[in-house]
């Protein structure tokens, strides 16, 4: 177990917490709550890795709660291991069938509580790693598309709900079939990694820079006007001409450079995300057009602003 993992122990016995609270505590951060109500609060505050669930409990019992906890999305994937003294089979079914991961009977024995509480936090690590590995561009190790789009949508709903705009970026390399024509894919492959880390590094932790596919990335920046948002833009392609890749083969000469499209909004329930991207994909294309190299910007009012 590591240290870094919660478990949210809800059980309305204090002496039940505190052997439990001891049994783990060296090993995991420990939260606890005495009741269902406050163990459901405390599960969407802290989203705990792991939940140690008493059945028995006044007003609302350990079936309520684990209920409630499956209802709600913030806390629907936690698993959960119902803690009990019930030794009826038909009660452990009933666990199960509303999702439970384990069920264990009191009286509680150290060992038991560890393995399994240990066995429980292994399979979340593994199930995190997963959705991490399912959500990463393998060459560039940016975000994937996938994981793009789902950033896209929850970012799209934060900015209506707050009044807010966002920004969104797509960026394709000029070139680049030119420069793999020259020096074959593998080299081609360098290149997206050093275009990759060059968009991440400008970005860092102002939004997020996704591989969309092939050569063209995308890179959402919730919160950043236009004007700011085309100053980022702006040092990424002077990053990306400063690596110089340059390429010379018979017909073909030239160098890597970066056409950005962009476009500002702030979204509301009426707005469809789609038309969102389209907005700046159209600026991309034009920018490809009409000599790449440049940033293209769609303004509220449909015309688009050269900023290059």
């Amino acid at each position: 177990m590591a240290k870094e993992q919660r478990v949210l122990v809800i059980d309305d016995e204090k002496i039940n917490l505190k052997i439990i609270g001891d049994m783990l505590n060296d090993d995991v951060h420990i939260i606890m709550a005495k009741s269902g109500e406050q163990g459901i609060r405390k599960a969407i505050e802290y989203q705990p890795d792991l939940i140690l669930l008493d059945v028995v409990m006044p007003e609302m019992d350990g079936f309520e709660t684990m209920s409630r906890l499956r209802h709600n999305v913030q806390t629907s994937a936690i698993p959960v291991i119902f803690i009990t003294a019930l030794n009826d089979a038909s009660h452990e079914e009933k666990a199960l069938l509303m999702g439970a991961s384990d069920y264990i009977q009191k009286p509680l024995h150290t060992n038991i509580v560890q393995a399994r509480v240990r066995l429980h936090l292994e399979l979340v690590k593994q199930r995190k790693l997963l959705e991490e590995l399912a959500n990463i561009d393998p060459l560039t190790a940016l975000a994937n598309r996938r994981k793009y789009q789902d950033v896209i949508a929850d970012e799209w709903q934060n900015a209506i709900h707050n009044h807010r705009c966002i920004s969104l970026l797509v960026i394709d390399i000029d070139n680049f079939k030119q420069y793999n024509d020259c020096y074959g894919h593998a080299t081609g492959d360098t290149v997206l990694k050093q275009v990759a880390a060059v968009l991440a590094n400008q970005v860092a932790d102002k939004g997020l820079v996704a591989r969309y596919g092939g050569e063209e990335f995308v890179i959402v920046l919730p919160g950043y006007s236009q004007e700011a948002s085309i100053e980022i833009a702006r040092y990424c392609m002077q990053d990306v001409e400063s690596l110089n890749l340059v390429y010379s083969h018979e017909e073909f000469s030239g160098k890597v450079t970066v056409s950005v499209g962009g476009a500002t909004k702030v979204p509301t329930t009426k707005c469809d995300i789609d038309d969102f991207f389209n907005m700046a994909d159209e600026m991309l294309g034009v920018a490809k057009k009409s000599g790449k190299n440049k940033i293209l910007w769609k303004l509220p009012c449909d015309l688009p602003i050269v900023a290059k």
